[in-house]
């Protein structure tokens, strides 16, 4: 199917979209093939290959559990971070896991042990690869598969990657306003008369009717608000290790103390607080929305606040309005989303943090820019700016854990996607450099970059910080 706002948008759980959700999702795909295959019953061993990023980087970024719980037969936009504790607490005092689920499962001896791992070996494909594989009694493999986590909680089964291009281009086909390109989507803008959110919008109808995008995507902002409202009560340390302090609640407190009335003189500071609490949550394996990714969820969230807070005319909108808002913001960050996902990555593993915190920052900077009146035009600048200054980011998490930099790195993307929001509707929507170039330019350097960036932990912080 193509591409549409509610992929790019999804409830998850974190710590990673790549690393956490992507490989439940594959695990609970492969569990789904054996029971279909009819040989689930006849299952005597398990064997489990992580590769590449997945392996160097997947015990920080909860992958093992992850692939547990999907093998299980749990869904992350499903499962709830009390659940996963309960059932992974089980799996650890028993050895044991329930290949394909509790009900109609087969009882295996397995655990986080067991998986083999890879992290010097990249698969062709892409460096987010897993291999599952199961034995009967005799020893003779019953089935195999290779799936490839691309960033996202996107999945692709290997040797079906022609096939998922040619739906994807299928599907396209039987859209109003199909694009690929920001210079396609713009055409489509001038034909027919719509702003950004009102192509993503006529595109979404072919698959579902209005009311239900309007509640889908004010769901998707109460769990944005929910992430944000449950780090705000927490208080202590980050689980991992790295004894990262939670600074959310601080934050929120010394805010409400100093700014009680929603000074516009504070929009800086209410911005790096929501983009702080939703990532301290996604570190601390929350649940989430992917924005496009977990490790980038904060600066949406952020930027959103920002719009339905301090744009013109917020302060006297009636609640209806408000959700107005919120669901134009989203739809337009969704079209730019959807560029990046089509023409580059939004992979931190494949292309570096310019893929995570740059896409999302690009999105947001977009969704922005349509709700202060900007035209197309403009908010196509508005996206193009917030990328072009991410471009090169790296990504080199210290001990493979989404907190340093991943945490700031989120306030500061969201502060740049405001930024570049206010400066494109300053001008008249023409500029130098086009959004379409930008992306090819960050794809081309993620190709060039070295792999001790991109979410191995090889290198940089990664390597140049003592852990403890």
């Amino acid at each position: 199917m193509a591409v549409g706002v509610f992929d790019l948008f999804t409830v998850g759980i974190g710590p990673s979209s790549s690393h956490t959700v992507g490989p439940m999702r594959a695990a609970a795909a492969f569990a789904g093939e054996l029971a279909e295959a009819g040989v689930l019953e006849s299952v005597a061993g398990l064997r489990v290959d992580l590769y590449g990023s997945l392996a160097a980087t997947g015990r920080g970024h909860g992958t093992f559990p992850a692939v547990l719980l999907g093998l299980e037969g749990f869904a992350p936009e499903e499962i709830r971070p009390e659940q996963m504790e309960e059932r992974l607490a089980a799996i650890e005092s028993a050895g044991k896991i329930h290949l394909g689920g509790q009900d109609g499962g087969v009882l295996l001896d397995y655990g986080i042990a067991d998986m083999v791992l890879h992290p010097l070996t990249v698969l062709p494909r892409h460096t987010n690869g897993i291999r599952f594989a199961v034995s009967g009694s005799g020893g003779g493999v019953l089935h195999e598969a290779t799936f490839f986590s691309v960033g996202g909680g996107f999945i692709v089964r290997d040797g079906e990657e022609d096939t998922a291009a040619q739906e994807l281009a299928a599907s396209k086909q039987q859209l109003p306003y199909p694009f690929r390109t920001a210079a396609e989507l713009l055409a489509h803008c001038t034909s027919s008369g719509l702003d950004i959110s009102g192509v993503m919008l006529a595109n979404e109808l072919v698959s579902r009717p209005e009311e239900e995008i309007r509640s889908g995507l004010l769901h998707i902002r109460d769990v944005m608000d929910d992430c944000k409202d449950s780090a705000i009560a927490r208080t202590g340390l980050l689980p991992g290790g790295l004894k990262v302090r939670r600074r959310a609640p601080q934050w929120h407190t010394r805010l409400r103390q100093e700014d009680p009335n929603r000074d516009p003189r504070f929009w800086q500071e209410w911005v790096n607080l929501v983009a702080l609490a939703v990532n301290e949550e996604n570190a601390s394996g929350g649940r989430v929305v992917t924005a496009p990714t977990n490790g980038a969820a904060g600066i949406i969230p952020a930027v959103l606040f920002y719009a339905t807070h301090y744009a013109p005319g917020m302060d006297t909108a009636t609640p209806e309005e408000k959700d107005d808002a919120v669901v134009r913001f989203l739809l337009a960050a969704g079209a730019v989303g959807v560029l990046y996902k089509e023409q580059a990555s939004i992979s931190g593993a494949e292309v570096g943090c310019q893929g995570e915190v740059g896409s999302a920052s690009s999105m947001a900077a977009a969704g922005l820019a349509e709700i202060l009146g900007g035209t197309p035009e403009q908010v196509e600048n508005a996206a193009e700016i917030a990328m072009e200054h991410n471009l090169g980011l790296t990504c080199d998490p210290i001990g493979g854990l989404v907190q340093v930099p991943c945490i700031e790195r989120n306030a500061i993307g969201a502060g740049k996607a405001v930024n570049a929001a206010k400066m494109a509707l300053w001008g008249d929507g023409e500029h130098r450099v086009s959004l379409d170039e930008v992306i090819v330019t960050m794809r081309e350097t993620g190709k060039d970059m070295s792999s001790k960036y991109k979410e191995t932990a090889l290198g940089g912080l990664a390597v140049n910080v003592v852990e403890c």
